[in-house]
């Protein structure tokens, strides 16, 4: 086999392999309860259903539970969103799903962190596999 077929094999091995998109930005910055943004800032419950309209958002059905781990400071004229994961005993396949969803949509019921922190949000935030 000659190098210019592999080369070409190998190439079009990672083209299909590579489904990545980076989406709009939601938000420039956000509210976490530590710097890596890996601790729970609350708990909430959902209080109305949430279809996702993209890979950035998770869906969400009333009466779950859902961890909340950062807040999207929001731009002017646009709405609040929070990330978070749903934990559901009946929607098992969704559980450790990060994702975002309308902080209309859930009610909070426990805060975890008092202190937060304010930072800037990343092309990774928005980031779809």
């Amino acid at each position: 086999m000659s190098y210019p077929l592999v080369f070409l094999l190998c190439v079009g091995l990672l083209h299909q392999t590579s489904r990545a998109v980076v989406m709009d930005k939601l938000a420039d910055n956000k509210i976490c309860g530590d710097a890596e943004c890996s601790h729970v800032l609350s708990m909430a419950t959902a209080v109305g259903d949430f279809t996702a309209p993209d890979c950035r958002f998770i869906n969400i059905k009333k009466g779950q539970m859902v961890y909340v781990y950062s807040k999207l400071v929001p731009e002017e004229g646009t709405g609040v969103f929070w990330s978070g994961s749903v934990y559901s005993e009946r929607y098992v396949d969704q559980m450790g799903i990060v994702g975002y969803f309308p902080a209309t949509v859930v009610k909070e019921t426990l805060k975890f962190a008092e202190d937060t922190v304010k930072i800037p949000t990343t092309v990774m935030d928005f980031y779809c596999d």
